[in-house]
């Protein structure tokens, strides 16, 4: 039985009930919120292992709130899902450049969201699962630890962000397709929104400085991992 503490964020009580009712039904202990300030500080005074977030709140937007927590080094590990209303392919991509792991458009099915919340923690799961530090051209990543240091310095990734950068990692030297990514990192298929991989690899790039150097693009194809040249 999991114990995993979600925040669930959304202001119509039916579908904050409902969501809170099938995470708990699956085995999460879950806290409820329905403003935006209210959840940023019970985000702050939790120890959460995942926020389920609307976008549409009253005050605080989900986007001010994600990029809020993101900024934030007591909040920023903890893994998002956007939940919301809209579902043209640019929110998408605006939520995930704040660093959201997932996103959910409504109507949804709330078997769905509880699978994508234990492919969430599943990924996560796996990567503390192993023993091991990985030590490439100055970047050191720490399995175990579930961080990423670039010549010592520590840099902030998300859960997400971590597991593409060990999987690229992982299959050092070999190109995976976009689809290769998108089961392996995210745990099912985004049918037709592979441009969810290009986001994050943008940002991941931008974060390891001239690390990101390493991450090719293979026109057509997808990304390879190769190391930095001397």
């Amino acid at each position: 039985m999991q114990s995993e503490t979600i925040l669930v964020v959304e202001d119509e009580r039916d579908i904050l009930d409902l969501v809170c009712y099938h995470l708990e039904q699956a085995g999460y202990k879950t806290l409820k919120s329905s403003s935006g300030n209210e959840a940023l500080e019970m985000a702050g005074n939790n120890q959460l292992d995942l926020i389920v977030l609307d976008i549409m709140l009253p005050g605080l937007s989900g986007t001010e709130i994600c990029r809020t927590l993101k900024q934030q080094d007591e909040t920023r590990h903890i893994p998002v899902v956007m939940l919301t209303a809209k579902g043209e392919e640019i929110d998408r991509v605006v939520g995930f450049e704040l660093g959201a792991d997932d996103y959910v458009t409504k109507p949804f099915s709330p078997r769905e969201l509880v699978l994508r919340v234990k492919a969430i923690f599943k990924r996560i799961q796996a990567s503390s699962d192993k023993k091991e530090v990985i030590m490439i051209d100055g970047m050191t990543i720490d399995i175990p630890k579930h961080q990423v240091l670039l010549e010592g310095e520590r840099i902030e990734l998300t859960a997400t962000e971590f597991k593409l950068l060990l999987t690229l990692v992982e299959r050092k030297g070999r190109v995976q397709t976009r689809d290769m990514l998108l089961e392996t990192v995210w745990g099912y298929d985004y049918v037709g929104f592979t441009r969810t991989v290009d986001t994050h690899i943008r940002r991941l790039r931008s974060k390891l400085s001239k690390w990101g150097d390493c991450i090719e693009t293979i026109r057509g194809v997808g990304y390879r991992f190769r190391e930095i040249s001397a």
